[in-house]
């Protein structure tokens, strides 16, 4: 079978949940090569092999450190010469869509942002989106070289597959823009002890609703008693109440979940092109013509200051 490049999301050699799904889909189209850069090679290819990598290369330089964005493309294109391979999947952060979108230009390919699903069809790969705030579904392919295409996070489940992943080292020579953008200082986000809002198989959300950002403890209880991710509304996020990191929807964060649970969100237009795409979506609002009913799987018209603390006490009942 053909080659498929999968970039590696990692953190020291930990590999994030969204790499496991590139490897999941890469499957379907051809042999997954995963490409890691920087440290930890060693360790992640034991989980990299596992979901199916029939080899990693592997490139370790203080220049995927200490400068933004192209030092990976630079390595990431050596990875495509040396391999020739039928597509190249990258994980849709925003650095993973800038790193996609510069590897396209280079190699004079087209590129397919934010798919939800991959598959192979007659002429090379079929990509799904959601489109128009996910009003409306497209499939479409690459017509022009080698598919260059961004996945989003939770669009399939990780599924094992256990191959070589044998890690062979990537020679990469940097080029002259690749110490443009220096990176002159670094401040550690703080551990919620939370999953990451964009990874999260289940995503409590505030909105206007909660009223002040004293309240959103309320929020952050059921989603801890669920092993969930915390999430605002644009609104909330613009009254301060919340950070703008948390932020669901077109300007904030794009997240598909397997839970979504709306509090106090009306359901904006705004909002719902960042959730729209979750597998099931239940939402709490007392105002029972909030557009957000529309949308959902479960409805609860009701006060969320009694609704939530009730909810959160019942799930915390039946977990023992």
């Amino acid at each position: 079978m053909a080659e498929v490049l999968v970039y590696v999301d990692h953190v020291d050699g930990a590999v994030r949940k969204p790499t496991l799904e590139l490897l999941t889909l890469a499957r379907r189209i051809g042999d997954p090569v995963a490409v890691h850069l920087g440290p930890g090679a060693d360790e992640a290819a034991k989980t990299l092999g596992e979901y199916g990598a029939v080899k990693v290369l592997a490139a370790e330089a203080g220049e995927f450190a200490d400068y933004l964005v192209v030092p990976k493309v630079d390595a990431l294109q050596a990875a495509y010469d040396v391999v020739s391979p039928s597509a190249v999947l990258v994980p849709s952060s925003a650095e993973g869509k800038e790193i996609a979108a510069r590897l396209a230009v280079r190699i004079g390919s087209g590129i397919i942002t934010d798919a939800v699903d991959l598959e192979e069809g007659d002429e090379g790969p079929v990509a799904t989106q959601s489109v128009f705030a996910a009003a409306f579904t497209t499939k479409s392919r690459v017509s022009k070289g080698t598919p260059v295409v961004t996945v989003k996070p939770n669009s399939t489940s990780p599924e094992a597959a256990p191959a070589a992943g044998a890690v062979e080292q990537l020679q990469v020579s940097f080029g002259e823009a690749a110490t443009g953008t220096r990176i002159v200082s670094r401040t550690p986000r703080e551990s919620t002890g939370r999953p990451e809002l964009t990874e999260a198989a289940i995503v409590v959300s505030g909105g206007r609703g909660v009223n002040g950002a004293e309240n959103f403890h309320i929020i952050e209880e059921l989603a801890d008693s669920l092993g969930a991710a915390v999430g605002a509304s644009r609104a909330a996020v613009d009254a301060g109440w919340y950070p703008h990191s948390n932020q669901v929807g077109q300007t904030g964060k794009t997240v598909s979940p397997q839970l979504y649970v709306a509090t106090g969100i009306s359901g904006a237009i705004q909002h719902r092109a960042g959730m729209q795409t979750s597998k099931t979506i239940v939402a709490i609002n007392k105002d029972a013509e909030a557009p957000i009913f529309d949308l959902v799987d479960y409805g609860i018209v009701g006060d969320l200051f009694e609704v939530v603390p009730k909810l959160t006490e019942e799930v915390k009942t039946r977990k023992g």
